[in-house]
């Protein structure tokens, strides 16, 4: 009898502290990422950038808020928010309360999907079918029928209240200790909701540094930002695979962003051109799927020095 039933009972108590650990540790254990990026003019000063992404706030995540609010010690020079920010049509509150430290700092922003729209329970096997198939998000799928709504217009009105740049399809400009940071940013591509043309055309001649800005990381986004100029693109919305394997990362992107570099600081090329990519693997989980498996949860300070 040992020898029939060892091995499935063995891999079933694997599993369960495997989805013990996922869900009751990891997925509540913050994290800060460090990069240096080389992207600015020779002789500009360092600029540091604090890239908070896909909190996915629900109600009563005392820590995540507690974390996020310690955030504003690092005292970055500005603060760039990559979108999903809700799993709940009630978080508004907590999300603005959690992020009020951080909007004392200059700072800009996109929306995701989960800004828009309430998440809905999905099996996950079906981002493996739909990557085999090619299909993400509106980006080949039929659009979300009976989705909630949620009040992203009030999310919006608080940090526009704060000072901070709405960069839905378009260009605004941050002033940091005299320096014009340039930001252009898209609304969510996972939604189609994103229209470059609007923004086409590259940094402005005007800007000491000019960078893009994008919920999900999809090429054709990317490849419009590179091939413009821009040095740097800051992204989120793939949780950095969220369920991974050691030694061996991530199985999905949950867009055409090739899993190699589902998140972290990597580099695009398009029509000729280089630029940095920063993707935010984020700190927090749709609210059905509330597991993470050697994908901490993070927030990233990004050092930008000048260009070797």
């Amino acid at each position: 009898m040992r020898a029939r039933y060892g091995v499935p009972l063995g891999i079933t108590a694997v599993a369960a502290a495997g989805l013990v650990y996922s869900a009751g540790f990891e997925v509540r254990s913050f994290r800060l990422r460090r990069v240096t990026v080389p992207v600015l003019p020779p002789g500009m000063g360092p600029l540091r950038v604090l890239h908070v992404s896909d909190i996915h706030m629900v109600g009563g995540q005392r820590k995540k808020q507690r974390w996020l609010r310690s955030l504003a010690g690092l005292r970055p020079d500005f603060v760039i928010n990559t979108g999903d920010n809700l799993s709940d049509p009630q978080g508004v509150p907590e999300v603005l309360d959690a992020l009020g430290p951080l909007m004392e700092f200059p700072g800009a922003y996109v929306f995701g999907s989960n800004d828009y729209y309430g998440p809905k329970l999905r099996n996950p096997a079906r981002y493996l079918i739909e990557k085999a198939q090619g299909r993400h998000g509106l980006n080949g799928n039929a659009p979300a029928q009976g989705v909630v709504h949620n009040p992203w217009e009030d999310l919006r009105d608080g940090f526009d209240a704060a000072g901070w740049l709405n960069l839905t399809n378009t260009r605004g400009v941050l002033k940091v200790d005299g320096v014009a940071v340039e930001m252009t940013g898209v609304d969510d591509p996972h939604i189609r909701r994103d229209r470059y043309t609007q923004v086409a055309g590259g940094p402005s001649d005007s800007a000491d540094f000019s960078m893009g800005v994008v919920h999900a990381p999809y090429l054709r986004s990317l490849d419009s930002f590179t091939a413009d100029g821009y040095p740097l693109v800051l992204a989120g919305h793939t949780h950095g695979g969220q369920l991974c394997l050691p030694f061996y990362g991530a199985f999905v992107t949950n867009c055409d962003l090739d899993t190699e570099r589902v998140k972290g600081l990597s580099t695009h090329t398009a029509d000729g051109r280089t630029s940095f990519l920063h993707v935010s693997a984020g700190c927090g989980t749709n609210r059905y799927t509330p597991v993470r498996f050697a994908c901490p949860p993070e927030a990233t300070l990004l050092t930008l020095v000048g260009r070797q």
